[in-house]
């Protein structure tokens, strides 16, 4: 695997090395080795998928808060998406700053996303499925968001947003 640091501290797109042959080819998606020696987490405890049937389907931003804060690892195994992390880390020199990459079944990659990070995503194809692996388990309590829109962060969606919940779009601004 290859990992490639992004300007937000801590946060990596991680590519997958593929090995080819007449077959077609294999690449490893997770190695508890790999994930060490590049310091990062290696404790998962949860996977989880979404499915999003419409294109400019938006789920995010969200983060846990601690004691149940999470690192999450993300890629996209169906369709296309414009995955974003926003550092919402107190003290952080990339306070407020965000990161997108368009993670797809075709290039297989994947964000990794530690701990204090908000993240969302809107759809770019139909019939998207998003595949998740945390550190921690989901705690409701804990189940925090900012808003996709919010002008304090300037995210820049290259896609109509059609479809969001309710509670998407109706967290508070960071200046509210």
């Amino acid at each position: 695997m290859k990992f490639i640091p992004t300007k937000i501290d801590g946060a990596y797109l991680v590519e997958p090395e593929r090995l080819s042959d007449e077959r077609g080819f294999f690449a490893r998606t997770w190695c508890e080795n790999e994930f060490r020696q590049n310091g990062l987490e290696t404790k998962l405890v949860q996977c989880s998928f979404s499915f999003s049937p419409k294109r400019g389907t938006l789920r995010g931003m969200h983060y846990q808060t601690e004691p149940h804060a999470e690192v999450k690892l993300v890629r996209c195994t169906r369709g296309a998406i414009y995955d974003v992390i926003l550092d919402l880390r107190p003290g952080s020199s990339t306070r407020l700053a965000w990161v997108a990459a368009e993670l797809s079944a075709e290039n297989r990659s994947a964000f990794y996303i530690p701990k204090g990070l908000a993240h969302g995503f809107v759809t770019l194809t139909e019939d998207c499925e998003v595949y998740y692996q945390m550190s921690e388990f989901f705690h409701a309590d804990s189940a925090r968001g900012v808003r996709w829109d919010d002008p304090a962060f300037g995210i820049k969606w290259p896609e109509k947003v059609t479809t969001i919940s309710v509670r998407d779009a109706n967290y508070a601004l960071v200046n509210e």
